[in-house]
């Protein structure tokens, strides 16, 4: 799977491509039928793919990174910004188990708009309408409504 990750991404950061293009790719990618109303900004990362779920009406921009082992999902209606991370994988702190993979799921719930560079950390689920802030960490769920900055992230307001 992996592989195939690799060559269908690689295949789709490899030049300019119509929307309707980047949404096959994404099928493949994906393995899921991606909604017209999906748009992704190449480049565009996935380490695994088939564990990608994407609502309608997402907006991911460029340079997002998908390590998607453990699970992405992302529900309608969410923008993604620049350069984002979703981390499903985590590494046992025994040394001698450090190699040994961990992997949890991440969930982001409706109309969640997450900023440029945040990282979103493995078992995290975002509540409907939050907004995570540009270059945040999140490393524990994020309730509906909630804006959260910094690293690790922290609540520093709602807006619903």
């Amino acid at each position: 799977m992996s592989q195939d990750a690799l060559r269908v991404t690689g295949e789709l950061n490899a030049g300019y491509h119509e929307p309707e293009r980047v949404r096959e790719l994404l099928t493949h990618l994906t393995g899921r039928s991606i909604d017209e109303s999906v748009t992704v900004f190449p480049p565009f990362y996935a380490d695994f793919g088939k564990n990608i779920v994407l609502g309608r009406g997402v907006f991911i921009n460029a340079g997002c990174t998908f390590q998607d082992q453990g699970g992405v999902t992302i529900g309608d209606d969410c923008l993604v910004g620049h350069n984002v991370v979703f981390a499903t994988l985590n590494h046992d702190l025994d040394p001698a188990h450090r190699a040994d993979l961990h992997p949890a799921p991440i969930s982001v719930g409706r109309n969640v708009w997450i900023g440029s560079n945040a990282t979103i950390l493995p078992g995290v689920t975002i509540g409907d309408d939050a907004v995570v802030a540009a270059a945040a960490v999140v490393t524990k769920d994020v309730p509906a409504g909630a804006v959260v900055v910094g690293s690790p992230a922290r609540v520093v307001r709602t807006v619903v």
